[in-house]
């Protein structure tokens, strides 16, 4: 035993005895932090003990009876470091004091905490005896501490707290600060009424408009301080004094602001209650509900840390401090979530030759990062170059050129090349064939994950033949043919029965009829694609706005199969060419629309026979719907693919993809849903609603566990896997994975098989997952993992950053954090979520927090926002720091960074790929998910 022994146990001796003991280490202290006594920093400063016993041993001298518990001394052991001098302190890595001073005060804590001070039948001479000692070591104690802070401020590793607590977002120069005076001042001429500012309005007048809440209470304290009475509004000459205030760059004048907030009564001393309004406070300024329900656990947390004597209050000085030892805290949380390696900044870069090393750069990574997509665009365009001249030049020897000119030659090169094109636009959404040469050598060449972009492409160069096709017939051809002189159309006339042609009856001929109804489903088919219709960006009246959504995209794109029928016939009723083997259109599209009808046909065969059973059914916050269904037999995929799902009961027709969220080893399937279109908010009403009427059909039913009653459920049926991206993030020696909100879904596949991976061989088959309910993982507790030894993978560890705004969706995936965190022994997968909606780390609006979320997560380990042992971070990450860091820590490494989200932190993201690459010995591969 040892300390934590002693604390569990009680006095079991009927006489007083003494009790001395050293402060011994148990063998895994971390673990049971939850479980002691003492605040956030008893662990920490236990760790810290252990890591120097040979001069942090303090010695504690306790007086125990029935009924109490007495303090008689604290004496630190004789240091064994002689290089310290005399009458100077040695003081732990973190920076806690490594005396009796927090000794004393863990000692006090032990006492109160059990309330063996005042126990029924207590000596009223003993009682006051142990109450004298403690008062008196206690005030010692909170002497010394109060003297040790000025060592804490002088100290490198607060310079980040004390640059934090900032009022305004701009940076800390004085032109800077003049500078937004002046926008102050303005809007204050705006808003003021008589040349007076209201206090609803002081927020939105010095920049706080997105929190108003907060600002006035900054407002109540700068006059509390004032005028020590309330007022309601304040002039300019006022509102500039606070802004001077609000702007001071010194930490203890914006420190003694926040500490004038809570203390609302202004006694120079904050109460539990006073802290809990102030959280509450912070909490509805970053919208953090949650927080606000547990406001009362979290001020007792704090006045427990800071209010060691049970005194009731804290004053500045004792707030001060846990804002300089807020990274102490911090350096205890789970690796998972914090930075495994130190990094600076000078990565060895030299700056000579900025300009030309920069154009280098640029050149090397545009080379690189698009060798693959520039052959294949150059050789398409080589194709289309000669199909349109060799056409152009075949004309240009016939008879018609004499009547038509140059019109007809780029009429029919365009033909040509719209040939080309209707036939090659089809190979990229052949995803099965896509997804099986994405396992060839073929992936080395060509760049499978632009499959998608490459057939906008080609849209684009058949829109654009198009016009040229059909703006010269229209416009040049047909004209100069009916307006050709006899001699002229005599050289042509064999080609119309020697009946010459009018406008009209071209048009109403079956090129004219089949050419001009292409054109229009095209059109319709094209617009309809466009991202403003397709995603609904474009608000159109009704009923109109039926014309946009995913629904109009999906039909509209099937009117093109009417369109290669009437292609077939407008390339066989040719005014020039007779000859069967002269008419090429069918040799062009034939192949590549026997290869799509086959993939489509695969893929109505393949889905009725993949129907699944649906095992599980969850809501989760943010308006997800996570499904969990029975794997069908012989269905086989690799983490970071995606399938296709149809529900018969809304449409016989729609097909939507969505990225698989369980392992390869798992023996069920899942996915997680995101409820923003038309079809997922009816796929929610279909599994969600209970309806009892027996007409409405395919209703699921949910008992008490959201377990799925099968009757009446409506099938679903699959289709895939197909290939995307992520799929080969084996093939890498690290990994980077960004997710942006329900980005995060191709990744949690991935995490799993890793994790699964390196999970021993012997844990397979019993493995119990401490998923909540609300979880897809609840359900892994009834699966097994496959126990097939798994092959040795190149990757030695994983990044994964997830970015969202709501902390509601870290509900959707708590369980793998929670596996991660207690099954990844060796460290290879590091996880940090970061929270956008919550104002960055230093802020003063969100100081509070993050003072609570190192508390907590120092003494439970769990993260206040997320509930897991992944720390939360505020704002968004700082992407250079995230590269740099993970360049130092794996050195000659090839990082695989694979992105889903947004397109504008793609492109960052890959900037920074390249130029990474370019700068440091790591090579970094970037890839978008993209279907």
């Amino acid at each position: 035993m040892q300390l934590m022994s002693f604390l569990r146990s009680s006095p079991t001796s009927s006489k007083r005895s003494s009790y001395n003991r050293n402060f011994d280490m148990p063998e895994d202290s971390t673990a049971e932090t939850s479980e002691h006594v003492g605040g956030a920093m008893l662990p920490i400063f236990l760790n810290d003990l252990q890591r120097n016993n040979d001069k942090d041993i303090v010695e504690v001298r306790l007086e125990l009876d029935d009924n109490s518990i007495v303090l008689c001394s604290v004496t630190p052991t004789p240091p064994h470091n002689t290089n310290v001098a005399a009458g100077e302190e040695e003081h732990s890595p973190s920076g806690i004091p490594s005396n009796s001073t927090y000794a004393s005060a863990i000692a006090s804590r032990i006492c109160r905490k059990f309330q063996w001070l005042r126990s029924p039948g207590r000596d009223d001479h003993h009682q006051f005896h142990g109450n004298q000692l403690m008062t008196t070591n206690l005030s010692a104690a909170r002497e010394e501490m109060k003297s040790k802070l000025q060592v804490e401020r002088n100290k490198p590793s607060a310079g980040c707290a004390l640059g934090g607590l900032r009022f305004i977002s701009k940076s800390t120069r004085e032109s800077d600060i003049n500078e937004l005076w002046g926008k102050v001042e303005t809007r204050f001429d705006a808003l003021a009424k008589d040349g007076l500012l209201s206090r609803e309005d002081f927020g939105e007048c010095i920049g706080m408009e997105d929190s108003k809440e907060f600002a006035v209470g900054i407002f109540n304290a700068l006059e509390r301080r004032r005028r020590r009475q309330k007022t309601a509004k304040i002039n300019k000459a006022e509102l500039h004094e606070f802004w001077l205030q609000i702007s001071d760059q010194s930490f203890d004048a914006r420190l003694q602001i926040f500490f004038d907030m809570a203390d609302s009564n202004g006694d120079g001393r904050i109460t539990r209650e006073e802290v809990q309004e102030l959280i509450m406070l912070s909490a509805s300024v970053n919208k953090l509900s949650r927080l606000k329900e547990c406001a009362a656990e979290y001020a007792s947390l704090i006045m427990e840390e800071l209010d060691p004597e049970g005194l009731g209050y804290i004053e500045l000085w004792q707030l001060e401090t846990l804002l300089l030892q807020r990274d102490n805290y911090m350096s205890y949380s789970r690796p998972l979530s914090t930075t495994t390696l130190e990094w600076s900044q000078n990565l060895g870069i030299s700056k000579t030759n900025i300009i030309v090393k920069k154009a280098s750069c640029a050149l090397k990574c545009l080379v690189l990062d698009n060798w693959q997509r520039g052959w294949i665009l150059l050789l398409w365009l080589s194709v289309m170059t000669a199909l349109f001249t060799w056409k152009f030049l075949q004309y240009r020897q016939m008879a018609a050129f004499q009547v038509m000119g140059y019109c007809l030659a780029t009429a029919k090169g365009a033909a040509e090349t719209l040939k080309f094109n209707m036939a090659l636009i089809l190979l990229p959404v052949c995803r099965n064939i896509l997804t099986r040469l994405r396992s060839t050598r073929a992936r080395i060449l060509i760049p499978f994950d632009d499959n998608i972009n490459f057939h906008k492409i080609i849209a684009h160069a058949i829109a654009v033949g198009i016009i040229l096709h059909a703006a010269n017939h229209l416009a040049c051809d047909f004209p100069h043919l009916v307006n050709s002189s006899p001699e002229k159309f005599a050289l042509v006339a064999s080609d119309f029965d020697k009946l010459k042609p009018t406008y009209r009856s071209l048009l109403i001929g079956v090129e004219g009829i089949t050419g001009i109804s292409m054109v229009t489903l095209m059109t319709i088919a094209f617009t309809l694609a466009t991202r403003r219709f397709r995603r609904s960006i474009l608000k159109l009246p009704p009923p109109l706005n039926r014309l946009t959504g995913f629904n109009a995209f999906w039909y509209s794109h099937h009117l093109l199969a009417l369109v290669y029928v009437l292609l077939i016939l407008h390339g066989t009723f040719l005014f020039f060419v007779h000859k069967w083997y002269q008419k090429t259109t069918w040799m062009y599209i034939s192949i590549p629309l026997i290869l799509y009808i086959a993939e489509r046909s695969l893929r109505i065969w393949r889905s009725e026979d993949y129907a699944v059973k649906i095992l599980k059914v969850s809501v989760l916050p943010g308006d997800l719907l996570s499904l969990i269904m029975s794997k069908p037999e012989g269905f086989k995929y690799k983490s970071g693919q995606y399938i296709f799902l149809q529900c018969p009961t809304i449409s016989s027709f729609e097909w939507h993809p969505f990225s698989i969220t369980s392992a390869p080893g798992d023996n069920y399937l899942s996915v997680h849903i995101r409820i923003v279109g038309d079809w997922t908010k009816e796929l929610k009403r279909v599994f969600t609603e209970d309806r009892s009427s027996a007409c409405v059909v395919g209703r699921a039913k949910f008992n008490e566990h959201e377990n799925v009653d099968q009757r009446g459920l409506p099938r679903m049926l699959v289709d895939g896997p197909y290939g995307a991206p992520a799929q080969d993030y084996q093939n890498y020696d690290a990994l980077l994975l960004v997710g942006l909100g329900i980005g995060a879904t191709p990744f949690i596949s991935i995490l799993k098989d890793l994790l699964n991976n390196t999970r021993p061989h012997e844990n397979d088959l019993n493995t119990e997952t401490s998923a909540s309910d609300d979880s897809w993982t609840s359900f892994v507790s009834s699966s097994t993992t496959s126990s097939v030894k798994k092959k040795s993978q190149r990757i030695r560890s994983a990044h994964f950053y997830w970015v969202t705004r709501e902390p509601g969706s870290f509900e959707w995936f708590k369980g793998v954090m929670n596996e991660v965190s207690e099954m990844d022994h060796k460290g290879r997968i590091e996880m940090h979520n970061y929270l956008t909606s919550v104002y960055e780390e230093g802020d003063a609006r969100s100081t509070l927090i993050t003072m609570i979320q190192a508390l907590n997560h120092a003494k439970h380990g769990v993260d206040i926002l997320s509930g897991t042992r992944v720390r939360t971070h505020f704002a968004r990450p700082k992407w250079m720091e995230v590269f740099k860091r993970i360049a130092l820590k794996h050195p000659y490494s090839t990082v695989g960074v694979f992105y889903c989200g947004m397109p504008v932190l793609a492109k960052e993201l890959k900037k920074l790929s390249q130029e990474l690459t370019y700068k440091t010995s790591t090579r970094f591969e970037f890839h978008k998910e993209n279907f």
